[in-house]
């Protein structure tokens, strides 16, 4: 075999062998159980409760999203676990682009997140219809998945990152303080739903904390919706929140790319304990 014929990495292929792997890994398994039971406990509970169902979908969306930096540590540490265990991370450091290799994770990991939250959202959203509740449509669901993954961006390179260099317990510490954080963003677990407000758009402090920006971007997909009910006033504040925090995550995510990309080139594995 000439140097010719010898295949290029690229991050298509390397995403393809990522999701070969992660195919056999129960991981997956994990995921797709979350995203049934999240869905269907969610939707059956607010299909026949008497709170507001548009109020119980964005309690719903900041729920998932709150939950998003725990789940990131989770998901990443098992990650990295499983690929010390098959051979001391050497599909990540041991190949031609150590850059293209971590992208190709994190891919692969953010797309079975996608796979986990777009399973919730639908099945909330059927149970909901099924019901007679869905008040607002399914354009405020998919646009809630879509701020709660964007949103989760950040973390998952920082539980990343965290999972590599210290291992897995230190990556779900971390993202469990960052679900606390989350929660606190938005005044607290359903919060909004027991007093009727936006609290997605809700001025804090927090807001500033990338852990809180799954929760509120997914929140805001709702708001956006119940807002245009309720007058110009409340339409602005949401449309901003949504702007801000939407453009602070893009810019933080690609600067944090970018951080991983140039860390991990330089990598040198010193946790041995799985």
């Amino acid at each position: 075999m000439t140097h010719a014929d010898i295949p290029h990495m690229t991050l298509a292929r390397t995403l393809r062998s990522e999701l070969q792997r992660l195919a056999r890994s129960p991981l997956l398994v994990a995921h797709i159980a979350c995203g049934i039971a999240g869905g269907v406990a969610c939707g059956s509970y607010f299909a026949v409760s008497r709170w507001d169902p548009a109020m119980g979908a964005d309690a719903f969306a900041q729920f998932l999203g709150a939950l998003m930096p725990l789940m990131s540590g989770i998901a990443c540490g098992l990650a990295i676990d499983e690929e010390r265990a098959a051979g001391h991370l050497a599909n990540l450091t041991a190949l031609p682009s150590r850059s293209l290799a971590i992208m190709a994770k994190l891919a692969a990991l953010l797309l079975m997140a996608a796979l986990a939250l777009g399973l919730a959202f639908s099945l909330f959203a059927a149970i909901i219809a099924a019901a007679g509740r869905l008040t607002l449509g399914p354009a405020p669901m998919i646009l809630a998945c879509t701020g709660v993954l964007a949103g989760s961006i950040p973390p998952y390179m920082l539980a990343l990152a965290l999972s590599l260099r210290f291992g897995r317990n230190a990556a779900i510490g971390v993202g469990a303080a960052g679900t606390l954080v989350a929660f606190f963003s938005v005044g607290g677990l359903a919060h909004g739903l027991m007093t009727g407000q936006l609290t997605g758009a809700m001025p804090s402090i927090l807001a500033f904390v990338p852990w809180s920006w799954a929760a509120r971007l997914g929140s805001l997909g709702i708001e956006g919706f119940i807002a245009a009910g309720r007058g110009a006033a409340q339409a602005v504040v949401v449309g901003s929140a949504t702007l801000g925090t939407a453009a602070a995550c893009a810019a933080l995510s690609l600067v944090t790319a970018a951080i991983l990309v140039v860390w991990f080139s330089r990598f040198e594995d010193r946790h041995s304990d799985c």
